[in-house]
């Protein structure tokens, strides 16, 4: 089965450096691809990409070594299955606030005995390999969103899932929980120790940390802080900022 980048990054004790997709084009997401991304998620979430957009994404992807990520719009059974179907190297489910959550999204993700996964491996087949079936328990990253304060409270609960690969801050809605300012990177005080927080316990259990980021200044502060995974700008972000720079820099003149 192809290797997991991301496995091969963590075990070597260094962080990925990811990039977002909201964008539904293959050739934007190529295009992000061939920027040197360690990994590129797509957001189904959020934003307008669909199934069908994606699975073209995944393949835009898969012309480089870029590993390919979704977030999943849910906690729901038949998205996962047919993300992973579709090829997705790792899946970032969004909202997993108890233990019973991080059980099923493991369960979800995985072929028997291990979990629940339905088989139908149609396109994994075609970039997993011929051997995906057999490795791909193992090879998946499975990374549960951390972003409300009913998960704060669970923490330990949620970390201590077996199959559970990862944790994924999302700081605008942990901060909505928080009665905060919904805001990437400078996050009020209540948020920051809440960051800081999740990281410590991440470590504590032996998962990887992961945590969106708006600017790049940012994602290296928190690398060197110990996150392993680092999320820098969206594609439909780094298009608009270009742009107005473009545009900023020809009125000037």
């Amino acid at each position: 089965m192809r290797e997991n980048g991301l496995r091969r990054l963590w075990a070597e004790g260094r962080a990925a450096v990811n990039g977002w997709l909201a964008i539904p084009n293959g050739f934007s997401a190529e295009t992000m691809a061939h920027a040197g991304f360690d990994s590129l998620t797509i957001d189904l979430q959020h934003g307008l990409v669909d199934y069908q957009a994606m699975v073209g994404m995944l393949q835009a992807v898969s012309t480089t070594d870029t590993v390919p990520v979704v977030r999943v719009p849910w906690l729901e059974p038949g998205i996962l299955m047919k993300t992973l179907d579709a090829g997705a190297y790792a899946v970032i489910c969004p909202m997993i606030s108890t233990r019973e959550d991080a059980q099923r999204l493991v369960a979800y993700t995985s072929y028997a005995p291990r979990g629940t996964r339905s088989f139908g491996p149609v396109r994994a087949l075609v970039y997993g390999g011929a051997d995906y079936p057999e490795h791909a328990n193992d090879t998946i990253v499975r990374f549960a969103m951390i972003e409300t304060a009913q998960a704060l409270d669970n923490l330990d609960a949620i970390m201590s899932v077996e199959g559970l690969d990862a944790v994924y801050i999302g700081p605008s809605d942990l901060s909505l929980s928080l009665g905060c300012r919904p805001v990437f990177d400078d996050v009020d005080p209540p948020v920051a120790q809440a960051i800081d927080h999740i990281l410590e316990r991440a470590n504590a259990h032996g998962l990887v940390a992961g945590v969106h980021n708006g600017a790049p200044e940012v994602a290296k502060a928190r690398i060197a802080k110990g996150f392993r995974f680092v999320t820098v700008g969206s594609d439909a972000r780094l298009m608009a900022a270009a742009a107005r720079e473009a545009v900023g820099r020809v009125r000037t003149s």
